[in-house]
């Protein structure tokens, strides 16, 4: 195979991969009735003038299964960071002890279990969008070079590896979103 072929085939496998960790990423933040601090992600607070995330801010972790601690810091961010919480309107209440910032996180009724499992799939779906998008790329991309004189059977072989990638990326998506609908499913 040639060079260009190679980078081609890289390229498309870089980007399936990525498409495989946005699919983490946002399954990471759906809240499945555990604690997690990545339920926290892209809120910030005004921190000198500068927006920052929590993370930025605070300690995070999970005491136990049901509650999510934040520790600021600095004391005089409690408050800050309270706000920030509720405006990002997540479902999920703060407790504020002047120490550190609890949540506590409530079971989820069958009908949010459901409602969950339907997001999953979507976010699922997008991922597997992503990756046959990626194919049509890479494709298009070894037609091209077929008409700048890459011999044809170099081009199916380049096809094939594509079209295997692209059926090992959908089933590691269906992994990541059957390792999730399980999570959401088991109170």
């Amino acid at each position: 195979m040639n060079e260009e072929v190679e980078l081609i085939i890289d390229e498309a496998r870089d980007r399936m991969e990525k498409a495989l960790e946005h699919l983490e990423h946002e399954l990471a933040r759906l809240r499945a009735g555990r604690s997690n601090p990545a339920l926290l992600d892209g809120i910030t607070v005004d921190y000198y003038g500068v927006n920052s995330t929590l993370t930025q801010v605070s300690n995070i972790n999970t005491p136990d299964p049901k509650t999510i601690m934040i520790q600021p810091w600095e004391k005089n961010m409690l408050g800050t960071i309270e706000k920030a919480i509720m405006a990002a309107n997540i479902g999920l209440t703060p407790v504020n002890n002047g120490e550190v910032i609890r949540i506590n996180i409530p079971p989820l009724t069958e009908e949010r279990r459901h409602q969950l499992v339907k997001q999953v799939r979507n976010e699922g779906e997008t991922a597997k969008i992503s990756v046959r998008t990626i194919r049509k790329w890479a494709n298009d991309e070894l037609k091209t070079l077929l008409k700048d004189g890459l011999p044809e059977d170099s081009e199916a072989e380049a096809v094939e590896k594509v079209q295997e990638m692209t059926h090992s990326y959908n089933g590691k998506v269906d992994k990541v979103m059957a390792t999730k609908e399980k999570d959401v499913m088991t109170v």
